[in-house]
């Protein structure tokens, strides 16, 4: 439940959050009341909105919010005599001060400690008395919640897993045996953690499982969507670092190893043994192939296949552009006769430069 400060209220808070890393002016009535947030178009004079985007410029200027979020160049340029009706918190990065405002206003609901009497503990299993665990919730033998953690209705925790300090797993998550979350996680509904990685060998017309016999170790401060899957590792274990937040319906398969604060957007998929850099960007339905490395700060655009390592950060991209399907299909059709096309062009080259110039070097 939204809780209402006024807008210096939240300017405190923040830079109290951000120990004065997001320094901010208030321009305007600073005893405006704030109780929500909303859209620009959609905010009223007890919200909160921002402007990040020069694009919905016009949006700005109509906008009904209480306070407008925006940077310098921006509040200058829409609002050179002031924003009437409502104040403005100028700072350099509004879409970010918005978030932090927004924890502000809606803070997570208090943890309750204890266990529910439908709940499930192992006898060996150790939970903290500052913990709360939801009814139907299973915690088998050697598994550790800490102190603040909050185990949702339905969840199973595996033999020696272990749940961090302050960290959040909604209804029917799974954590396996063995495996660990750290500090001030959240994991939503469906989301699996320590499934068996897809490892099998050939022999003789069928397939033979091997068996994983790694764990998942996550970091401190990640989140992970709902019903996305991390499998074990095979032999090694498959790792995610501090502050990653993964989207819904993720696959990372086992042995990867996903650098610190990157982020995975929906549906990405990303094959055995592969290691994502620290601050990367994944973009939805993107996949990446197995045993490659992507180097810290790269960006992947959506639905981009990466088949191979990516030493150099840099924006990668591999999405052909929609247009109309009997224009997509003359377009395929031209780009199966490509190497054709390359030969015939090759061959009048050489046919115009004459008989004795050198010919040209094969090209795959």
């Amino acid at each position: 439940m939204a809780s209402a400060r006024t807008v210096q209220e939240l300017s405190d808070a923040v830079a109290e959050l951000t120990q004065g890393r997001l320094p901010a002016r208030i321009a305007g009535a600073p005893q405006t009341p704030i109780e929500g947030v909303a859209g620009l178009e959609s905010a009223q004079a007890a919200d909160l909105s921002f402007l990040a985007n020069l694009k919905y410029r016009q949006q700005a200027l109509a906008t009904r919010a209480g306070a407008l979020v925006l940077d310098e160049r921006q509040y200058a340029g829409l609002f050179p005599g002031g924003r009437a009706g409502g104040a403005a918190v100028v700072c350099d990065q509004p879409y970010a001060w918005f978030a932090y405002a927004a924890q502000v206003l809606a803070p997570p609901p208090a943890v309750r400690p204890g266990c529910d009497a439908g709940a499930a503990v192992a006898s060996g299993a150790r939970v903290d008395p500052a913990a709360r665990v939801d009814t139907r919730a299973v915690i088998e033998e050697g598994a550790v919640v800490e102190a603040g953690a909050w185990i949702g209705p339905g969840c199973t925790l595996g033999p020696g897993s272990a749940v961090g300090r302050d960290t959040r797993l909604h209804a029917g998550v799974h954590l396996a045996a063995g495996c660990r979350i750290g500090r001030r996680g959240i994991v939503h509904s469906g989301a699996v953690i320590g499934a068996d990685g897809f490892g099998f060998a050939p022999f003789d017309g069928h397939w033979v499982k091997i068996p994983q016999g790694g764990i998942v170790v996550i970091g401190d401060d990640v989140e992970i969507g709902a019903n996305t899957t991390i499998d074990r590792g095979s032999a090694g274990d498959t790792v995610i670092g501090d502050g990653v937040k993964i989207d819904n319906q993720v696959q990372i398969a086992h042995n990867c190893r996903i650098g610190a604060h990157t982020v995975i957007a929906g549906c990405v998929g990303i094959a055995g043994s592969a290691v994502i850099g620290a601050h990367c960007q994944l973009g939805g339905a993107s996949r990446i192939h197995g045993h490659l490395t992507i180097a810290d700060g790269t960006v992947i655009g959506t639905c981009t296949l990466v088949s191979r390592s990516l030493p150099q950060a840099d924006f990668y991209t591999g999405v052909f552009p929609i247009m109309r399907n009997r224009d997509w299909e003359r377009n395929a059709a031209l780009l199966r006769h490509l190497v054709e096309l390359r030969d015939r062009v090759r061959r009048l080259e050489r046919s115009a430069a004459g008989p004795t110039a050198p010919p040209t070097e094969h090209q795959p």
